[in-house]
């Protein structure tokens, strides 16, 4: 399982709706921010999102254990499970 926290902010909160398009991707609010989580891997393509630079770089607040961010570029954010 992968999952993958972005805090509820208004700049990152497009994150959370595109990851949320995939059928096979749960996203929960914890507290301030949102779990987004998936039996696979959780892809997020940075072109479907609002998101500038400066913001998708800094978008993510953490990782749980069995997890891995193994792409996190210009394009996508993808997280993995170990």
């Amino acid at each position: 399982m992968s999952t993958l926290y972005v805090l509820d902010v208004p700049e990152n909160t497009s994150v959370a709706e595109v990851a949320a398009e995939d059928p096979n991707v749960t996203v929960d609010r914890i507290g301030p921010y949102f779990q987004i989580k998936a039996d696979g891997a959780v892809v997020v393509d940075r072109r479907a999102t609002t998101c500038r630079h400066a913001v998708w770089y800094s978008c993510v607040a953490g990782v749980d254990r069995g997890s891995r961010i193994v792409q996190h570029d210009r394009d996508a954010l993808r997280v993995e499970p170990v």
